[in-house]
């Protein structure tokens, strides 16, 4: 008997176990099926919506360009955009065209006889650059740029064209005047260069080898440069941002866009740009380009002496410190500085109370006289210092021919 109720028992356990054991099973299950779901639902929230969790995304460190239509700051930047922008659309091109030379002896018979007919050779052109300095459609740039051109036709940034009328020279200079009838010019602003310094920032803006309008950049590298045998007066800004062959005539600017020179010459040895650029000052310019819209040329003085740097023996001699003035080695007979008594040996060391040290300075000095009106010399000789009054003549020299830069 008792063995009966214990596998009765036993049996009725082991049949009460199932139904719970399946309970659990499903309900393990559920709870598996739900993390399941709650981990892939967080997964996808996560990564399409992080914010609904409270986070962000991650962010790499860069330095953002500002959002269009916001202005970047100018100071501290080291960009020139600014006075490039305000300058450049007043710097044109020149196209220059001069027609062939016909041979005086092609119409002889003999001539054609023995040497066959001589077709002419092919049209010549030439490139430079130039500067509007007027809505009156006046442009400034070189003598050599347009010197014996037959037509000369100016290009606008902007992709107009006219032909220019040749309204004065200055070969002395090498400055040239020239006028485009054309409406809404560009117009640069004129700076004062006397105001520079060594170590001052420009650009140079101009049509390189004909490329197309180009700007470079650099310094002031050097005033007054003088005796370099580019022209008779001379007085220029050194630069060290790049000139190149058919920059000639463009803009030297200011970090403004100010105009501050015209772009002339370079030294090279190979043709191209090797750091030494030279410009004419805008207050020569200006006062070339005033005096020929003016009279249709430029009038200077003239005394007629033949100067000379002060060497340091001849400058003992005086008493003097070397580069103090200027010795007369030459007097023209019946000249103006004959007739008011200056005379060989006599130092110059002043024109109108304007200080001059070297040969270019006196000649620079004497020219912006006004032909006609008496103006005072400081002297010194031997027997001491003196002032002579003497009554400057106009200067009339022949058209010099220059090379092409």
């Amino acid at each position: 008997m008792r063995e009966n109720k214990v596998c009765a028992t036993t049996h009725a356990g082991s049949t009460a176990f199932k139904p719970i054991r399946n309970d659990m099973k499903r309900l393990w299950l559920l709870f598996a099926q739900t993390v399941t779901v709650l981990v892939a639902a967080l997964f996808v929230v996560g990564t399409l919506q992080p914010q609904w969790l409270g986070r962000q995304g991650a962010v790499v460190p860069v330095f953002e360009a500002p959002a269009p239509g916001v202005a970047a700051p100018v100071e501290g930047t080291g960009s020139f955009r600014a006075a490039a922008r305000a300058a450049s659309a007043a710097v044109v091109s020149i196209n220059t065209s001069k027609a062939p030379a016909n041979n005086p002896q092609s119409a002889d018979p003999w001539f054609r006889f023995f040497f066959g007919d001589q077709t002419p050779s092919q049209q010549q052109s030439g490139l430079g650059s130039g500067v509007i300095v007027s809505p009156a459609g006046y442009v400034l740039t070189n003598n050599h740029v347009i010197e014996e051109a037959d037509e000369i036709e100016v290009i606008l940034n902007d992709g107009r064209k006219a032909v220019a009328q040749v309204i004065g020279t200055d070969p002395e200079t090498d400055l040239a005047i020239l006028k485009i009838d054309l409406t809404d010019l560009p117009v640069i602003t004129l700076g004062n260069s006397d105001a520079l310094e060594i170590g001052d920032q420009v650009l140079a803006i101009g049509n390189p080898f004909g490329v197309g309008q180009t700007v470079t950049s650099g310094i002031v590298s050097a005033l007054g440069r003088t005796q370099l045998g580019i022209n008779t007066f001379e007085n220029f800004i050194q630069t060290d941002a790049a000139i190149n062959p058919g920059n000639s005539g463009g803009a030297l600017v200011d970090v403004q866009g100010q105009l501050m020179g015209i772009n002339t010459a370079i030294y090279s040895r190979s043709g191209g740009s090797m750091g030494i650029g030279f410009a004419i000052p805008t207050s020569t310019a200006r006062s070339v380009m005033d005096a020929i819209v003016r009279d249709g040329k430029v009038t200077r003085g003239w005394i007629g002496v033949e100067p000379q740097d002060l060497s340091p023996e001849l400058a003992e001699s005086f008493g003097m410190q070397p580069g103090t003035g200027v010795i007369i080695s030459g007097v023209l007979q019946n000249g103006p500085a004959a007739q008011a008594g200056v005379r060989p040996g006599d130092v110059i060391t002043a024109v109108a109370g304007r200080p001059v040290t070297n040969v270019a300075q006196l000649l620079s000095a004497v020219a912006s006289l006004q032909p006609g009106t008496p103006t005072t010399l400081d002297v010194v000789r031997r027997e001491g210092k003196t002032k002579i009054e003497v009554t400057p003549g106009r200067r009339n020299l022949p058209r010099q021919q220059l090379t092409p830069r």
